[in-house]
């Protein structure tokens, strides 16, 4: 099987959801790397030879998905593997669509031709046998990285396609932000801070000391405290990883479909009985306004 991972550029480096989805390919086949925008960074995605697409600043989704069509079609590919952040959800069902192949979304688990991926937000898994060619996204954090390789680039030799769509400017969320979806600790805050000042005063230099993503239930996002961007649950982003903390969230079931899948949960509540706990890994019962302080001047040191 031959295999295309679509890597995705930050800054100088390969995001590392990317170097995921790059060990995953791996295991399928003969690797073959497509980065857009970056010759220097697509030496450092993990695969053997990286085809690197110059001059393409911006993501356009029927530019990308028109050249990774040429770019699958000219390998012989029959399959592409990418991550599913924001770039790889639009990307992968559009290059599937343009392929004509199937798409696996949002993938948990592959296993000997078989892919588990969630259903009715992680109430249910899927599992998935595609019959010939297709494109698979991956969840960020789901599966391992591929160990730092450099591999051999060339530049894409086709005509770029023109763009369909107008740039008319880009606005940065800022320098350091770390995504939530990608994120490897996620500290997220609820309705227990009591107030927009507290998210700023605990959450976010929480966050900052454990070099983590800040998060926010539902409740405090409708109450205007932060963005939408910070949601996590069903009507927000889905996060897997290998530490989330809630402090003070109660735990609504459209906010545990967004983060049960993390590798551990650390749960803060002065109720008992919040829903929280019951899938939490570890749970502390007490007054979050103590702990959190503790916390930190425990990182401190």
């Amino acid at each position: 099987m031959s295999v295309i991972v679509i890597g995705e550029v930050d800054g100088s480096a390969i995001k590392p959801a990317s170097q995921q989805a790059a060990a995953l390919a791996t295991q399928l086949g003969g690797t073959l790397g497509l980065v857009f925008g970056s010759t220097g960074a697509a030496g450092k995605l993990a695969t053997p030879r990286v085809i690197s697409v110059p001059g393409v600043e911006h993501y356009d989704s029927l530019q990308f998905a028109t050249i990774a069509a040429q770019v699958a079609r000219k390998s012989g590919a029959t399959s592409v593997v990418m991550a599913a952040t924001a770039m790889g959800k639009d990307l992968g069902p559009r290059l599937a669509a343009e392929l004509g192949w199937s798409y696996i979304a949002d993938a948990l688990e592959y296993d000997s031709g078989t892919w588990i991926r969630p259903n009715y937000a992680g109430k249910v898994l899927a599992r998935l046998e595609p019959n010939g060619s297709f494109v698979a996204t991956l969840r960020p954090n789901a599966f391992p990285a591929a160990d730092d390789t450099t591999g051999a680039v060339e530049e894409f030799s086709s005509e770029i396609p023109d763009s369909t769509t107008v740039t008319l400017g880009v606005e940065s969320a800022g320098s350091g932000i770390i995504e939530l979806t990608e994120a490897a600790i996620v500290v997220s805050g609820g309705r227990g801070l009591e107030s927009p000042e507290n998210y700023d005063k605990l959450i976010r230099p929480l966050g900052a000391k454990l070099d983590a993503a800040c998060g926010a239930s539902r409740a405090i996002v409708d109450a205007g405290w932060v963005s939408h961007s910070h949601q996590v649950g069903q009507t927000g982003k889905t996060v897997t990883p290998e530490l989330y903390m809630a402090v003070g969230i109660s735990g609504a079931i459209q906010h545990l479909g967004g983060m049960s899948g993390s590798k551990c949960i650390v749960a803060i509540n002065k109720d008992p009985d919040a829903p929280i706990f019951k899938v939490a890994d570890y749970g502390i019962v007490h007054d979050l306004f103590e702990i959190i302080p503790e916390l930190m001047a425990t990182l401190d040191g």
